[in-house]
């Protein structure tokens, strides 16, 4: 278990307490400056929608303190990782069977290394220290509403039917947050986490067996896992497409349709458009103040044709609310004035 010291917690706690003002207190000015510009003429132009936005008093500072408060908090977490008391017996205490294997003739994608992916120095494959910066960062970017991995847990319980498994492959696993929640819930099923990054591979077993549980971790590339072609009932990806160029993610959806056996399904947590050109406009825009430059193609793609092609069947978004009802059973989301993610789900199955 890691202890942070105060002064470190204090550092953290405040960039939390400044990323709830940015999503509650300055996106909702944002959205009424835009409502009462556009009350007697709704753009539909994409360009003008922009230009429109651009020139809200609000959306300077929104988009400003977007990026700032991401280096903000990745520059709190590499201090607080730096000075962690780390316990060395707690990743071991309850004897989990949990297993890493590492390629060591694998060579790391120009596309995946050539970016700092949310704006984390170095990325999360560089090193050990890496991957624990990693793992305290993705508590914060939800605002402090994923201390106990709560929107993981409510991806598996809501957006995966309960049925046997035998084998379920959890792509882009990262250090284990969606993969652990598998296991639990399909404790009969065989899981397999892949992911790029060594570091968070073997963080995720080290976590994995603190928590009793037996997983497999294998580094590959998600659209080349090297496991046996339909040996999977369930395929998942939580947070992966979004990184990924259009070629490679057609790659994995192949991929994907290869892995699965008749009648297995896919399901990933992603993000799509909301039909709100403001909160659209946002999003597409947070792909470059977050160096995340794949993913306004992503949800500009046809995803769903893409998925058909691989050879998927029924392909359908629908969306997900990580407060507490996860999957909802249409692609439409409740009303909500502060800034949120538009996550969704993407759900296929694999016929023959």
């Amino acid at each position: 278990m890691t202890k942070i010291p105060i002064e470190n917690q204090a550092e953290l706690d405040f960039v939390l307490m400044l990323r709830r003002r940015w999503a509650d207190v300055l996106y909702p000015r944002v959205c009424e400056e835009y409502r009462q510009l556009t009350a007697d003429n709704q753009p539909t132009d994409a360009a003008e929608i922009a230009a429109r936005v651009h020139h809200l008093n609000a959306y300077g500072p929104f988009a400003w303190l977007e990026r700032g408060s991401q280096k903000m908090l990745w520059r709190a977490a590499v201090a607080a990782i730096a000075a962690r008391r780390e316990d060395p017996s707690s990743d071991s205490a309850h004897g989990g069977r949990s297993t890493v294997e590492v390629d060591p003739h694998l060579e790391l994608p120009a596309w995946y290394t050539e970016w700092d992916i949310h704006v984390q120095p170095g990325g999360v494959w560089s090193s050990t220290a890496a991957a624990e910066v990693y793992e305290l960062g993705a508590k914060l970017v939800m605002q402090g509403e994923n201390d106990d991995y709560r929107f993981h847990r409510l991806f598996v319980e809501t957006a995966i039917p309960a049925r046997p498994y035998r084998r379920i492959v959890d792509l882009g696993c990262g250090f284990g947050k969606s993969t652990w929640f598998l296991k639990v819930r399909f404790p009969e099923a065989e899981v397999i986490g892949i992911d790029l990054a060594e570091p968070c591979l073997r963080l995720a077993t080290r976590r994995a067996n603190a928590k009793g549980l037996e997983i497999r971790f294998r580094q590959a590339n998600a659209a080349e896992t090297g496991l046996e072609t339909h040996s999977a009932e369930l395929v998942t990806a939580t947070m992966l497409i979004h990184e990924l160029p259009l070629e490679v993610l057609d790659a994995v959806f192949k991929e994907a349709a290869r892995l699965l056996a008749p009648g297995g399904l896919l399901r990933i947590l992603d993000f799509q458009f909301t039909g709100d050109p403001l909160r659209d406009l946002a999003m597409r825009e947070h792909g470059r103040r977050n160096n995340e430059p794949f993913l306004p193609p992503m949800m500009s793609a046809d995803t769903i044709a893409m998925a058909r092609a691989a050879g998927l069947h029924n392909p359908r978004w629908t969306a997900f609310d990580e407060r507490s009802a996860g999957r909802l059973p249409t692609l439409r989301w409740p009303e909500r004035p502060e800034w949120h993610f538009p996550w969704a789900v993407l759900e296929a199955e694999r016929l023959s």
